[in-house]
């Protein structure tokens, strides 16, 4: 008899660097989820808008869940590229060895407003044009806030890079000369002509920051090195396994929801509330100057999208305030109490906008509640957030569809932790008028980054075929005809009502009007 070889089982080794924490998991070809584990991060913040994380912190942290999935690992599994996906707009400096002269100054950083006269002082329009992207909390106005008001740690950047970038660096201890930016990035950069994917010298150049100080441009699937013998023994994975570039946490989400034609739209219900939909042809946003156009993973597609900052994040917010000690409500009751009110929380609005408006960028916007009377309860404030999100892409969609004349969209595909609320999913069918439907999966960045590795390892040669292979839905939220109806006024309203904010805290602040 002849000795049976041992049969191996290929994986992709997924690491997803969020706002909350780094994600691991281990996927086969087929999606399947081998093991996976989750490391909380700690944001650091301080006066004046300060959102920082610690270089060593954000490192650590990939480190340790990569370690932790491929321990869980079960026997046979063998890793044969590690992925990457992470938070898109904001920034850090390296040195020449690669290492961190800057803290990653994060997308929810809003110290860099100051900023944002001077860039569109050259013509928020021709701006947006060439980089796909408003004026807003990115790597642009952040690299002039680092060359103006911290000079000295300026001088010792040898090249900005964004969260993938930095790990995968220190992965396969490569130095500045290695450092990249992926395509999917470009657009927060505020220094690319996005659609000829090269950095725009005229940009640079009038805006005073020094063309050596941008990494090098590359596709997500480029192979980055190898890991390093002390970063694989720290990972439990071999010495050599190759390190990809990867792409933007929402690009890798996008992709794995499989949003890989034209028309298809795509909910993050996540930290940031995220709506995006998919296009053939690079249109930006140079009217409303609030669609972001970014690259798709998938050669030869677009991606205009918009968000609220932290619009996810207001939801948690408020649970937390009615808990003490670990007591009060949870989200389920939160549901089953909001779910029992009519369609509009009896004229109650909330503006999620805490950090200031993004999408279109109003930094003078500040959440708030409107409308309140006796009635209202825990329960009317909270299905009040929820109806805001909603509110705010219905904004956003009536942008997309000028874009798209004649575009029907038969449903929108939802994926994050708000994905899994059947009120919210309904509430916002009813709102849009569009079905929603959650994902079978429910981090599709590990599929999209699954998807990447893919391409790179030969596993396949067609983004949509494959993506079309993997990705189901599951359920499907009708929207309402009554509700729809009840929501008409509501979501006319609200725009008006933002207008009107924004000028009693232009009066707060003794601004006059522009």
């Amino acid at each position: 008899m002849t000795e049976r070889k041992d049969r191996r089982t290929p994986c992709v080794v997924s690491l997803d660097i969020g706002t909350q924490g780094a994600k691991a998991a281990a996927l086969t070809r087929d999606g399947g989820i081998l093991a996976e584990a989750f490391v909380s991060s700690k944001l650091i913040r301080g006066a004046g808008g300060l959102v920082e994380q610690r270089p060593d912190d954000l490192l650590g942290d990939a480190v340790s869940a990569i370690a932790q999935c491929v321990a869980a690992l079960p026997p046979g599994s063998e890793a044969s590229a590690v992925a990457l996906s992470g938070q898109m707009a904001g920034t850090m400096g390296v040195g020449s060895d690669g290492e961190a002269v800057t803290p990653y100054d994060s997308w929810l950083d809003t110290r860099c407003e100051a900023y944002f006269d001077a860039i569109k002082s050259l013509g928020e329009s021709a701006v947006i044009a060439e980089t796909g992207c408003p004026v807003t909390y990115a790597h642009g106005p952040k690299t002039l806030w680092w060359k103006h008001e911290r000079p000295e740690t300026y001088a010792r950047i040898a090249k900005f890079v964004v969260p993938t970038a930095y790990v995968a660096g220190r992965l396969t201890g490569a130095g500045a000369d290695g450092a990249y930016i992926d395509t999917t990035h470009l657009h927060f950069s505020g220094f690319a002509d996005t659609a000829a994917g090269r950095w725009s010298d005229g940009l640079l150049s009038a805006l005073g920051v020094e063309a050596e100080k941008m990494p090098r441009i590359v596709e997500p699937w480029e192979r980055i090195g190898g890991l390093t013998a002390r970063m694989a023994e720290a990972c439990g994975l071999p010495a050599g396994t190759p390190v990809l570039a990867g792409c933007g946490d929402t690009a890798a989400s996008t992709l794995g929801a499989g949003i890989v034609r034209p028309g298809m739209l795509f909910d993050v219900a996540g930290t940031a509330s995220v709506l995006a939909c998919c296009v053939d042809d690079f249109r930006p946003d140079t009217e409303h100057k609030t669609l972001i156009t970014a690259r798709s993973v998938v050669p030869g597609l677009w991606a205009p999208l918009a968000y609220i900052n932290g619009g996810g994040q207001c939801i948690a917010w408020f649970r937390d305030q009615l808990r003490q000690d670990g007591a009060g409500p949870n989200f389920d009751e939160l549901n089953r109490g909001a779910a029992s009110m009519a369609p509009g929380a009896d004229g109650l609005f909330f503006v999620p906008h805490f950090g200031g408006r993004v999408c279109p960028n109003n930094p003078l916007l500040r959440g708030a509640w409107i409308g309140l009377n006796w009635s209202h309860d825990k329960y009317g404030m909270y299905r009040s957030i929820l109806e805001s999100i909603a509110y705010e892409y219905q904004f956003y969609l009536g942008i997309v569809a000028s874009s798209l004349p004649g575009a029907r969209f038969d449903e929108v595909r939802v994926v994050g932790g708000g994905a899994k609320g059947a009120l919210f999913n309904q509430i916002k069918a009813d709102v849009l008028g569009i079905p929603y439907a959650p994902l079978r999966h429910a981090d599709t960045g590990h599929l999209g980054n699954l998807l990447v590795a893919g391409y790179a390892l030969g596993w396949h040669d067609d983004f949509a075929a494959e993506a079309d292979r993997l990705i189901g839905t599951f359920g499907r939220f009708e929207p309402n005809p009554e509700a729809h109806r009840a929501y008409e006024a509501p979501k006319r309203a609200y725009p008006r009502l933002l207008e009107g904010l924004t000028e009693l805290q232009r009066a707060v602040r003794g601004e006059a009007r522009p």
